[in-house]
């Protein structure tokens, strides 16, 4: 697992969408061939995950949204596995060559 450095900017990788679900009321990440149900945290994660945030840009938005500082450990491991499992782009890929 890598983790990300705080200017990367992770997104969705393509296919993957998410989408919320009113009946259930939670965010789904949909991918091919399956569907996977995201507890809150993730979804806001993933929601700002579009390629123009940084890692950094994304903590502090969610850190200022839960009123809660501290959160970065833990948003950047969540990203490190949802990068290690498919879901959005790797550090590599998402990071612009210097």
């Amino acid at each position: 697992m890598t983790a990300p450095v705080p200017t990367a900017r992770p997104k969705l990788r393509s296919p993957a969408r998410l989408r919320y679900d009113e009946a259930r009321q939670t965010e789904l990440l949909l991918l091919p061939e399956r569907v996977v149900r995201l507890n809150p945290t993730a979804g806001a994660i993933l929601r700002l995950c579009d390629g123009t945030r940084t890692v950094a840009g994304i903590v502090e938005r969610l850190e200022t949204e839960y009123n809660q500082k501290g959160l970065e450990p833990d948003i950047v491991d969540f990203l490190a596995e949802a990068a290690d499992k498919g879901w959005v782009e790797s550090w590599e890929r998402s990071c612009p060559t210097p």
